[in-house]
């Protein structure tokens, strides 16, 4: 990088809308400077916008706030990366194949073009493709993740295609687009850009699991051989537990209360006689613990829906989102995967400076800002334009229209009504006769 870039990122979930502006440093890091948030509830359901209007009064709200910061006024937020999550996201293997001349040289134009066929695969018409990562590659009898400089007159290539209803992308671009009106610098696969930041080379080489368990929805991500290999989301998470409580009549604020201080997904060796405002501890275990080995059962079928066994993946398990934050909830999925379990952490090349956005908080978005970052040179920050004023009695120049089609030029140099001609017209008047305007009112 020859200077500083500004980018901007923006991640929708079912609890909650973040927006970060990072700085990418000359030297690879990036500095995220600004974080601002809004909840979401109701508006978005399983990650995908329910509510239009809604949704863009909360966006255009956190970019708002961003932009008063001192770190990055009068800068204006022209353009965001956005991450794609949602229940309907999911991966579906492939392979693709090229035949080449005699011993050629693999480049990264024919990697492209691998890439690009992988997008082509006939897939479901209630689906769109949305990313490919690869897993291998096959030149000949060579199996590698690195394809490019190899000589072989065939190659192959298996990816793993990442596939959504068209809706979640479509209504993102209405949103942003079409109702705040910025652009989108590109679109990211949440779950993808979050493993390949906070995981290490050693833990997808050994085989591993990251487990993102959010509001409304758990991602299960497994990585062996260095590469992604299996990929799915499930319709369930934190919220589940939080509606369970429900059930003893409380409203939701305070069933996600009670189970935050007293709930434990680990059933209590002696289960407590304890009545809270009304409410037995022992009901609101049974419900908490219940649906927390259900989420632990279906995250352990994952593997086994990968073709694996949990001694494939001696990196353990990787965990991230608010639903891992439950009492027992990583001691339970390492009792039922015989696996240690960790909670992902950002690495240290990419610091927060804002004390808004504690770590566990924003990796999901920090992972979209990074992967935005590093993928692209997009500056998503610019500074506003000047319009200066034109002097009274001149013409205007080239400079005072600059930036104007033909028309809004010519508006803007004969538009009687414009500001420069009305404050002329009414200084006219003031030092004229008054005898001479008797039927003009007011200066402006």
């Amino acid at each position: 990088m020859s200077e500083d870039r500004y980018v901007a990122a923006i991640e929708i979930s079912s609890s909650k809308i973040i927006g970060v502006v990072g700085r990418a440093n000359r030297n690879g890091q990036v500095d995220i400077i600004a974080v601002e948030q809004e909840k979401s509830i109701e508006s978005v359901r399983y990650g995908i916008i329910q509510n239009l209007e809604e949704t863009s009064m909360r966006i255009a709200r956190i970019l708002e706030k961003l932009e008063r910061r001192p770190s990055i006024a009068p800068k204006k937020i022209s353009s965001v990366f956005v991450g794609m999550s949602g229940r309907s996201l999911r991966s579906i293997p492939t392979t693709v194949r090229l035949n080449l001349p005699e011993e050629t040289e693999i480049s990264d134009e024919i990697i492209a073009r691998l890439r690009k066929d992988a997008y082509s695969v006939a897939i479901d018409n209630t689906l769109e493709i949305v990313d490919a990562e690869p897993r291998r590659y096959r030149i000949g009898t060579l199996e590698t993740l690195s394809p490019k400089g190899v000589i072989g007159n065939e190659i192959r290539a298996d990816y793993d295609i990442v596939v959504c209803r068209p809706e979640l992308k479509r209504n993102i671009q209405r949103v942003i687009q079409d109702k705040v009106g910025i652009g989108i610098s590109g679109f990211v696969v949440t779950p993808l850009a979050t493993a390949h930041l906070i995981l290490t080379q050693e833990e997808k080489r050994l085989g591993c699991l990251l487990v993102d368990i959010g509001a409304e929805t758990t991602t299960v991500c497994i990585f062996r051989n260095g590469a992604l290999c299996y990929f799915a989301t499930l319709p369930f998470g934190g919220r589940n537990i939080t509606r369970d409580i429900t059930t003893l009549s409380l409203l939701e604020e305070r069933a996600e209360e009670i189970k935050i201080t007293s709930g434990n997904a680990i059933a209590p060796e002696n289960p407590s006689s304890l009545n809270l405002n009304g409410v037995k501890l022992s009901d609101v275990s049974n419900l908490v613990v219940a649906r927390s080995e259900e989420i632990v059962a279906n995250i352990t079928e994952q593997i086994l829906y990968a073709g694996l066994k949990e001694k494939d993946l001696p990196g353990g398990v990787i965990c991230i989102g608010g639903g891992t934050k439950l009492n027992g909830m990583t001691e339970l999925l390492s009792r039922q995967l015989g696996l240690p379990v960790k909670i992902g952490r950002l690495p240290s090349y990419v610091h927060i400076e804002d004390i808004k956005g504690p770590s566990s908080e924003i990796i999901e978005v920090a992972s979209v800002l990074y992967a935005g970052a590093t993928h692209t040179d997009a500056q998503c920050l610019e500074l506003p334009r000047r319009e200066e004023m034109p002097v009274i009695g001149s013409a205007p120049d080239d400079e005072q229209t600059q930036g104007y089609s033909g028309d809004e030029r010519r508006e803007r140099i004969s538009n009687p009504n414009s500001f420069a001609n009305r404050l002329k017209k009414g200084l006219t008047r003031l030092f004229s006769n008054p005898e001479d305007d008797d039927d003009e009112s007011g200066l402006l």
